[in-house]
């Protein structure tokens, strides 16, 4: 960068306040990786809160879901979710199904800037369909796949804003990203 176009680039961050930024959307659909690109760009730390959530329970994934149930795992989210947005400058990669428990939206909205990013149900199924460490996929994956989307088809829509991932880089979903958060 040279002079005006660095000075710009540091105005934005900075009226953005280091506002965190909160991926969520199905899982497959590229949070992690653009959300790294996103940090890296930014330079803001990359926050996935499944890792937080397993480096906190010292379990697995699949593990908290089959000896603590999925309601366990999602009370643990919610408090992650709640401690990792007191803070600022973080992109933040949510697991697929933060949304889902009572006031993890709007908390989320009151504390970053969220973008949903989408997939179709085949682009998911072929980034994630054979992963073992995706307990709601533990069977026919394309079909649990089909359901999850179908149930939480409005789930996702309080987003500031949305970017379908489907046949695009992480490079590419980063930048678009970014160019809605610098809005």
């Amino acid at each position: 960068m040279t002079g005006d176009a660095e000075e710009q680039e540091v105005s934005i961050v900075s009226n953005q306040a280091r506002k965190n930024i909160i991926l969520v959307g199905m899982m497959g659909t590229g949070k992690s990786t653009a959300g790294t690109l996103v940090a890296e760009t930014l330079g803001y730390e990359f926050v996935d809160l499944d890792h937080l959530i397993v480096e906190q329970e010292q379990l697995t994934i699949p593990e908290i879901f089959k000896d603590r149930g999925e309601e366990y795992f999602r009370q643990v989210e919610s408090a992650m979710l709640q401690r990792v947005l007191q803070m600022e400058g973080k992109v933040i990669s949510t697991g697929g199904g933060s949304v889902l428990a009572p006031g993890n939206s709007s908390l989320m909205l009151t504390s970053g800037f969220v973008v949903t990013l989408t997939a179709t149900a085949e682009d998911i199924i072929s980034r994630v369909g054979a992963d073992a460490n995706r307990p709601l996929l533990a069977g026919n994956a394309e079909e649990r796949v089909k359901r999850l989307l179908e149930q939480r088809k409005n789930a996702y829509l309080f987003a500031h804003c949305a970017v379908d991932t489907s046949g695009l880089s992480a490079a590419q979903v980063s930048q678009h990203i970014l160019m809605h958060y610098r809005g």
